[in-house]
């Protein structure tokens, strides 16, 4: 079985291969720059037709009949999706209304799903959504202190994302600790230029940091995280902005870029070497909104069984990984300092004695969303 992972962009479209018997990836790639002046691709359909012409100028694909399935990754699936599902005419409907809760991303997955039923009519295509992992949240996790018509009517709660991560992740923890999903209670840490939590009980999202947007929560490369929602209206009496510049400043122009000029990690902790007092400010917010979270999600779970740190920073920074385990030894973390320099691809990093185990997953959504697009196709 093959099948191929798309997650298109307003201006990009990335792709996997993969070939199922052994999850091997079999090729990859993206086409950028798409319908930009002089980059000769004009559309997503010109794009996808490029993948087309590569797999086959590789040996990966002879025609379109070698695929098996299409599944594309798309970011909001509202409350109506709670697990991947075969896309036809009722679901491309039903993410072109969800249009409103992710303007950003879902018109990019929508346009990338027609444009591949085009060109693969006969091929089963397949939707696998960032938000369907946290559908499990229970109303108290997931609603807002607000009017309940706001919710009835026109949809107003927390959703968050990076679900198809977090899963991959917990799963991942489950196999590696010799455990079955059902008995393990975990905090799952997506750290990158996008960071969220998640509390997961028995295999299920219970809680998580981002909400009916993704900039609720942590402190991120360029969006601010948690802040207060008056903040808003100052800014807008006070500075004279608009919703739009507004909304620009908080997801744009915030976190680690807003507070110390760059929105890299690896920058921020060189410039913190180079004694840089903006980024070493910058850093110790990070970390300390994580903390909350830990702190937080360890109280919702009442038992933790073990924290995984993925994503880019999650997994290729030993000194983020420390200061955020610095001080929790209340919750049973105990990081042991040379495992946790050396640690690389799947591994612990928590002290031989300790019970409650630290680890390090490198997340994978391309193969999460293969592995749910060949679930599909079973069902």
């Amino acid at each position: 079985m093959r099948i191929l992972v798309l997650n298109a962009g307003s201006s990009s479209l990335k792709y996997q291969l993969f070939g199922m018997e052994d999850e091997r990836v079999l090729a990859r790639g993206s086409v950028d720059r798409i319908g930009e002046p002089g980059s000769g691709v004009d559309s997503h359909q010109d794009a996808l037709q490029r993948i087309i012409d590569a797999l086959q100028a590789q040996g990966a694909v002879r025609g379109r009949e070698d695929l098996d399935a299409i599944g594309h990754r798309v970011v909001h699936g509202g409350e109506q999706f709670h697990e991947p599902v075969l896309i036809d005419a009722e679901v491309v409907r039903a993410i072109r209304e969800m249009i409103p809760l992710a303007p950003l991303h879902n018109p990019a997955n929508l346009q990338g799903i027609e444009v591949a039923q085009r060109l693969f009519p006969g091929t089963p295509q397949v939707a696998v959504f960032d938000t369907a992992f946290h559908q499990s949240m229970p109303p108290a996790a997931f609603r807002y202190a607000l009017p309940a018509a706001l919710y009835r009517e026109h949809r107003v709660r927390r959703y968050g994302f990076h679900g198809t991560s977090h899963k991959y992740v917990a799963q991942r923890a489950a196999a590696v600790l010799q455990r079955d999903p059902a008995e393990l209670n975990l905090i799952t840490l997506h750290l990158g230029n996008g960071c969220s939590a998640a509390a997961i009980a028995a295999g299920k999202s219970i809680d998580t940091s981002m909400g009916m947007t993704p900039l609720e929560g942590l402190v991120m490369g360029t969006r601010c995280g948690d802040i207060d929602p008056a903040l808003h209206f100052y800014l807008q009496r006070e500075l004279a902005l608009s919703s739009a510049e507004t909304e620009n400043l908080l997801n744009k122009r915030s976190g680690l870029i807003g507070l110390c000029g760059v929105s890299d990690m690896r920058e921020v902790e060189r410039r913190i070497e180079a004694g840089d007092e903006e980024a070493r400010l910058a850093e110790s917010m990070f970390v300390y909104r994580i903390r909350k979270y830990i702190g937080a999600y360890a109280a919702v779970l009442g038992r933790l069984d073990a924290i995984v740190f993925t994503g880019g920073i999650g997994e290729h920074s030993a000194r983020i990984r420390a200061l955020v385990c610095s001080g929790l030894e209340l919750f049973g973390v105990a990081l042991d300092p040379r495992r946790n320099e050396a640690a690389h691809g799947e591994c612990s990093i928590e002290q031989s004695d300790a019970n409650l185990k630290l680890l390090v997953i490198a997340t994978n959504e391309e193969l999460e969303i293969a592995r749910s697009s060949a679930c599909c196709l079973q069902h």
